[in-house]
């Protein structure tokens, strides 16, 4: 299997290879073969007495020391990922919802409100009464109530049930899978699959559910505030793929997934006194930043700063030897980062207490002096430049326009040029007509398991061209803005008649003189809410539950928990969600059987588990056209 379809990325490989720095792709191969119990999710370690593992072809143990089946393993198993997930998301939103408080009292003055429409218009969605509030005022009450959200309450989480259609908040009432408070939904889960608890394997499915759905909460929780404090994206162009590293700068890459840090990075990163220092130290282009992974999402939407390489070629950054500093929050950051930095000048700088790795500069982000942090970090890096190696600079010249920035606000700004009055008719008129057949949201990661990039390319030339429109988030995006599908000429090229007929109208009106691109980013992996929100506006508008929407989810090359926890939630949404890899589920008939027919009946949501891009391609299509003959359209 190859590594990856991107050629800078097989480049900077290459070079690694050279200097006997082991990179990913690396270490997979020295793990294998790999566990074959963990693979099916027949292991369990939640108690001293194990790790207790089961056979699945019936010729070992059928029980765990406690006497827990093959289903209850199973289910247990795939709750803690979704427990985890929910963790991480529910960390991230939290970070910010404080952020948000304590800007309101003026103690994180570096932080002031951006987007004050887009916080009125939170408050409002939650049920604030605004009337003679200042911006202040408002923002303090609604980080109050996103607080509230994380403990237990006796009414349900305020971030699921006021974003989702009537109809879905029934439905969840129905099975009992509404979180109440999304920490206590994590604890919730933590607790049943601990020894001696829950031991009935749809029962714990069913509470995996409500913490996915909390989960959702905190996604949706952490792209509101996020736009409130750091401005709603609107379409931008900027570049793509490991070409954006310059020789004659420092630069500076940006990785993680809290916009807290990074956003004031980019800000503070066109300071003239520091790129006068840049310069004073070599560096005549002075200061150059870029991102990597959702981080990179986030600046590049907001900064139109560039974005270097997703998740799973985070290395190759440090890897073309120009890298001055890696800055690094938390989630999808590599331990190895550490080592491969070794071989190079580049400093490695941890800046969350709970993220630190061995071997790296740690320097601690506050929001209380969050520029004077941000200085200190640029200055690091300006110190590491001239500790460059040129002899090991080797940039791998590929770029590629990417235009980005797509929120739901922006696409709803961008209909409603062609209908001020009913700015979802258009949309709405050309799904019924055909011209958009169905709309597929693109998430998740890169893995090594996969050759990066060849599953999401291979899908989005059979969907577009059978005029599916095309939604991206996270490393998703990252893989369609390498490769150029991110771009006006994309949509000529690969968009079907009608698709394309679309994309020209929105992209003339909005006076591009062209189309939109044919794939229209979304943001970070949090960000997901924004399709759910596009696709709950044309549900309401149509009077029907999102289960009967043309609307389907994939992700092509998942990696972590978070994935699975999102994945979990788009199936509760009530949309057939396609999986790229097998995930640790199959030694479990119930569970199964469950995630990919059962669910099915109560959600309307189902997983699609399909390894091959263009098989999963054609399931996609013909759970669309299934959703279509369901609404009375062609299908």
């Amino acid at each position: 299997m190859d590594k990856s379809i991107d050629s800078a990325t097989l480049k900077a490989v290459e070079s690694a290879a050279a200097c006997g720095v082991q990179t990913v792709w690396d270490r997979y191969e020295a793990q294998k073969p790999q566990c074959g119990f963990g693979e099916t999710g027949l292991c369990c370690r939640h108690c001293l007495q194990g790790p207790c593992r089961i056979s699945p072809f019936g010729d070992g143990a059928r029980v765990g020391v406690c006497g827990a089946n093959a289903d209850v393993m199973v289910a247990r198993g795939l709750s803690r990922a979704i427990a985890a997930g929910t963790a991480s998301h529910g960390g991230h939103a939290k970070h910010l919802a404080h952020t948000l408080l304590r800007s309101s009292i003026g103690q994180a003055p570096d932080y002031p409100i951006k987007d004050v429409n887009k916080l009125k218009s939170v408050a409002a969605r939650i049920g604030v009464d605004i009337d003679g509030m200042t911006a202040n005022d408002i923002a303090r009450v609604v980080a109050l109530r996103a607080l509230e959200d994380f403990s237990e309450k006796d009414e349900p989480s305020t971030w699921a049930a006021t974003t989702v259609t009537k109809g879905r908040v029934e439905t969840f009432l129905k099975y009992g899978v509404v979180p109440r408070g999304i920490d206590s939904a994590v604890s919730e889960s933590m607790h049943r699959t601990t020894y001696g608890v829950d031991a009935d394997a749809v029962n714990i499915l069913l509470g995996a559910v409500k913490c996915a759905l909390a989960d959702y909460a905190a996604c949706h929780m952490a792209t509101d505030i996020a736009d409130i404090l750091f401005g709603t994206p609107s379409p931008v162009a900027t570049m793509a793929n490991l070409g954006v590293l310059r020789a004659d700068a420092v630069n500076i890459a940006l990785h993680g997934h809290n916009p807290l840090l990074s956003d004031m990075i980019a800000q503070v990163a066109g300071d003239p006194e520091l790129n006068e220092k840049a310069r004073a130290a070599g560096a005549a282009g002075g200061v150059n930043v870029v991102g990597v992974c959702c981080t990179g999402n986030e600046v590049m939407m907001r900064h139109k700063i560039p974005l270097a390489t997703s998740s799973v070629s985070q290395e190759t950054v440090i890897l073309t030897g120009a890298l001055d500093a890696m800055v690094v929050d938390y989630q999808c950051i590599m331990p190895a980062l550490a080592n491969v930095a070794e071989c190079f000048h580049t400093r490695l700088i941890t800046t969350m207490p709970i993220a630190r790795i061995t071997g790296a500069t740690h320097i601690e982000f506050h929001e209380d002096g969050a520029r004077d942090s941000a200085r200190k970090i640029i200055e690091t890096a300006i110190v590491a430049f001239t500790k460059r190696d040129p002899a090991k600079v080797n940039i791998p010249d590929i770029l590629t326009t990417a235009f980005a920035g797509f929120s739901t606000e922006a696409i709803v700004g961008a209909l409603s040029l062609l209908d001020a009055a009913d700015p979802l008719k258009p949309l709405i008129d050309n799904i019924v007509a055909g011209n958009i057949y169905g709309v597929c949201l693109f998430a998740g990661c890169n893995t090594v398991k996969v050759t990066q990039d060849a599953n999401y390319v291979a899908m989005i030339k059979e969907l577009a061209a059978k005029n599916v429109l095309i939604l991206a988030t996270g490393c998703a995006s990252g893989a369609f803005a390498r490769h150029g599908f991110m771009t006006p000429e994309a949509t000529g090229k690969y968009a079907g008649p009608g698709l394309k007929a679309v994309l020209t109208a929105v992209g003339q009106a909005a006076g591009l003189g062209g189309p939109l691109p044919l794939v229209l980013h979304m943001g970070s992996c949090v960000d997901n809410s924004r399709a759910a929100d596009v696709a709950v506006a044309v549900a309401n508008r149509l009077g029907v539950d999102l289960n009967m929407l043309p609307v389907v989810a994939s992700a092509p090359e998942p990696v972590t928990e978070k994935a699975v926890a999102i994945g979990t939630w788009a199936v509760a949404a009530g949309l057939p969600t396609h999986l790229g890899v097998v995930p640790p589920v199959i030694g479990s008939s119930v569970v199964t059987g469950v995630l990919t027919s059962a669910v099915k009946d109560l959600f309307g949501g189902y997983f699609i588990v399909e390894p091959d891009p263009l098989a999963a391609a054609a399931k996609l299509l013909a759970a669309i056209s299934e959703r279509r003959t369901g609404l009375g359209l062609s299908a």
